[in-house]
Order: structure tokens, then sequence, then C-alpha cells
């Protein structure tokens, strides 16, 4: 009998770590314009470039779409040195229909929590910037979450002054799986286990 229950416990923890592993996609960009104000900034003329896991699939690469972004307005520090800009925004991700990438939106969703702006100055004294956040929206029409971390090309030994190109980005979406569907598993398991002890008992 506890070795049935053992069964049960571990297929729930298998479950899991195959939902978990199977949900996980990965969206690269190159180039592009970032640029702004302390009123937000906004990435323009990226290019999707490589895409890992839809639908369950492989690496894809080629110019497969574009990628577009935009921030809330800057809430402390500053353009030039660093800062925090504010939830909200945008971030789009479409495919244009190339290598089996399907055409029109991908992923379309919004910064939920404050975006990092990181400046770091390199041992040569030239700067590159950081843009970090964390995004909820729809993939496929699914409700998910992601990270995109945006890196600018490195400005020199300059500062950013409201334009940059990017050298890429990248935007990690892992969906976990859905609560119902592993309480539903899991009740089904136990009504299965108390079936068994039921057929044991009665001998």
């Amino acid at each position: 009998m506890k070795s049935a229950a053992l069964v049960v416990v571990l297929s729930c923890f298998a479950l899991t770590s195959l939902a978990a592993a199977s949900n996980t996609v990965d969206f690269s960009n190159g180039g592009g314009t970032l640029s702004g104000t302390t009123a937000g900034l906004t990435l323009s003329g990226s290019t999707l470039i490589a895409v890992t896991g839809l639908n369950g699939g492989g690496t894809v690469t080629g110019d497969l779409g574009t990628f577009s972004l935009s921030t809330g307005a800057l809430t402390s520090g500053s353009l030039t040195m660093g800062g925090t800009f504010a939830a909200g925004g945008m971030v789009t991700i479409n495919g244009n229909g190339t290598n089996g990438i399907p055409n029109g939106v991908l992923f379309s969703g919004t910064f939920s929590a404050p975006i990092s702006w990181t400046l770091t100055t390199l041992a040569n004294g030239t700067h590159s910037y950081t843009l970090t956040g964390v995004l909820t929206g729809m993939l496929g029409g699914t409700s998910v979450s992601a990270v995109t971390v945006q890196l600018t090309a490195n400005t020199g030994t300059g500062f950013f002054n409201g334009s940059t190109l990017i050298s890429g980005g990248d935007t990690t979406i892992a969906s976990v799986p859905e609560p119902s569907t592993l309480a539903l598993f899991a009740t089904g398991g136990m009504s299965l286990l108390g079936m068994v002890r039921r057929k044991l008992s009665a001998r």
C-alpha cells in the first residue's frame, strides 16, 4: 500500500517537472534603436532572430519577425547613471511566417513590476546599459510570465543621451503547470489509491 502511494506521489512530481520543462520558450532579438526620456524608453526596429521551444519545437534562426518594447516613466535614478522605470509599457513579438514561425503576434505583454536600468562601466572606461524587467502577457492564447533583458550597444566613453543602438536582447517565457490540472491529477490519484485499499481490505 505504501509503495502504491509512493508511485502516485512520484508521478505527480514527474508530471510537474515535465510540464515545466516543456513550456519554456525563448525569443532572441537583435539590433534596433532604444530611445526615450524620463517619460519612458522605446525600442523600435529590432529583429526577431531566434526562437526556441515554441509549440514544443527546437531552435529556429533567421529573420523571423519583429520585437518592440516600451516602458513606464523613470521613477528613480537617471537615464545616464541608471535607475528604475515604472511597470506598464508593452512588449510585442511578431512572427513573419519564416521557417515555420507563425505569422502574427507570438507574444504580447506588459511589465508587471518596476524595470531595472543598469549602467556598467567596463575596465576600458566605456559604458553599457542593461534593461531588465518581468512581464505578464499572452502566448498563443495562454497567460504566461516572462523576463526580458535588453542589452544596449556599448556607448563608448559617453553616456546614454536619449538614443542608442542595442546589440541584442532575450525574452524567456517559463510557464508553470496550471494548478487546477495538477489538483485534478492528485485527486484522481488519491481516489485510485482509495479503491485499491478497499479491495485489499475486502480480502
